[in-house]
Parts: C-alpha cells; sequence; structure tokens
C-alpha cells in the first residue's frame, strides 16, 4: 500500500503545518496564499476551477448521486457548477476535484472534502461519478483527507450517510470510521425532504482500517455493466 505521508504532497508544507486549524482558502494563489494539489496512486486532488463547470456538471448529474447529498440540488445543471465553483476559495476548510489520473485526457470523476459543522464538529463529505462506483477511489481519496486532517490537527471527524445509501457505510468503515449509534434526519435538497442519516465518527489519530480493496458489496452491487461505463467514459472525455 502506498504511503499517503509521501504521495499526499503539499506545496508550501511548512505554512501549512503552522497554520493547524487556521484554513484560509489555500488555492486561492491570486491572493498569494497557497495552491494546494495532491497526488494519489490513481488521482489528482486539486481545486475547482470556473472551466471546470461543464465537466463537473457531467459527472454529478445522476440523480443516484445528488439523493445522497444534502446541498446539491436536483436536477443538477451547469450553473449549479459554476455557483459551486465560486463559492471554492471561501471555504473554511479543504475540498478537492477527484481528478483521474489517465493517458488521455484527466476527467473529473467526483470531489471530495471536509467541513466545519454548526455543532463543532469537522465533516467528511464526498461523491463519486456512478462509472467509477466500486473501484476504490472514495476510499483512496479519503484516506487523503484523514491525513490532511492530522496535518492541520484535527483531532475527530464525522461522516453520515441516508440509510438507504449503505454503500457509503461501507467506504467509511473501511476508512476507520465507526457508526456512533446515531439515526438522525438530515435535510436533502436533492430528495426535497429529510431523510434518516446514520452517523459515524472517527479519532484522526486512531489507527484505521486503510486497505486497498475496492469499497464492498453493496456498493459493487450497483454499479453500472462495464459497456455502459465505458460509454459514460467516451462522452465525457
Amino acid at each position: 500500500m502506498p504511503c499517503i505521508v509521501k504521495i499526499g504532497l503539499f506545496i508550501s508544507l511548512t505554512k501549512l503545518l503552522t497554520r493547524k486549524r487556521h484554513w484560509t482558502s489555500p488555492w486561492a494563489s491570486v491572493t498569494g496564499e497557497l495552491t494546494m494539489f495532491a497526488r494519489t496512486e490513481r488521482l489528482l486532488l486539486r481545486p475547482g476551477w470556473p472551466e471546470d463547470a461543464a465537466a463537473l456538471a457531467t459527472a454529478i448529474g445522476d440523480e443516484g448521486i445528488i439523493r445522497n447529498l444534502a446541498s446539491a440540488p436536483w436536477p443538477y445543471v451547469e450553473s449549479d457548477a459554476h455557483s459551486f465553483l465560486s463559492s471554492w476559495a471561501a471555504a473554511a476548510l479543504p475540498r478537492f476535484l477527484m481528478v483521474q489520473r489517465t493517458a488521455a485526457r484527466p476527467r473529473i470523476i467526483g470531489c471530495i472534502g471536509i467541513d466545519p459543522m454548526e455543532d463543532g464538529s469537522t465533516e467528511l463529505g464526498y461523491w463519486v461519478a456512478r462509472p467509477y462506483w466500486g473501484l476504490g477511489y472514495a476510499t483512496e481519496a479519503g484516506r487523503h483527507m484523514i491525513e490532511l486532517a492530522r496535518t492541520l490537527g484535527i483531532q475527530q471527524l464525522s461522516a453520515s450517510h441516508f440509510v438507504d445509501n449503505p454503500a457509503s457505510g461501507s467506504v467509511l468503515r473501511k476508512l476507520g470510521f465507526r457508526p456512533t449509534g446515531r439515526t438522525v434526519e438530515r435535510s436533502s435538497k436533492g430528495r426535497s425532504a429529510p431523510s434518516p442519516v446514520t452517523e459515524y465518527a472517527r479519532t484522526v489519530d486512531a489507527p484505521g482500517n486503510d486497505g486497498d480493496a475496492d469499497d464492498g458489496e453493496a456498493l459493487t452491487a450497483m454499479r453500472w455493466p462495464e459497456t455502459v461505463r465505458n460509454e459514460w467514459r467516451q462522452l465525457a472525455a
């Protein structure tokens, strides 16, 4: 298994270490601050830019994805992607587009980030485009985010998934998250109504099950057939 500390490369790491939790738009290079990128085994994790709007809307424009998110609307159109990308530099904590590194043109296949919540917790959230479900991309990017949280001095991470989306729970458990025993109602713009979610937590410094296997039987069973996945990738290229 690759060493996340080594492959999660940051620009100006010393400045990042001194910032700890005081994270101020690190990718806003136009203001003279940090621009952050990271490489994992198969992914480039990078900021989102306005010119990504069309590709982002294509990747996330699937009701099966949107209904498992809290703040994304359905239907999701390019103007929604523009709005999301325009707010990137104002994010209090880091987020990344997942970009698959390929021999051809790299393509956006998801998004991952950590966000401060109203109750004072720090939450991990992510999504992956359907053709890439079950291939371990969420786990791969999630391991990087846990290492980044550790670098920032974040001690505890929370996460949740809607109860009818057990595949996400499989990913979280592989990342060392454990159920808290709480099930609460959470709003979802994509569902147009609150729905129950299962809550998870992880102590960042605690060892996790960070294996390289796929994302679990529940997610693998939901994957598109390979022929459909290839057609989608060609359209998105």
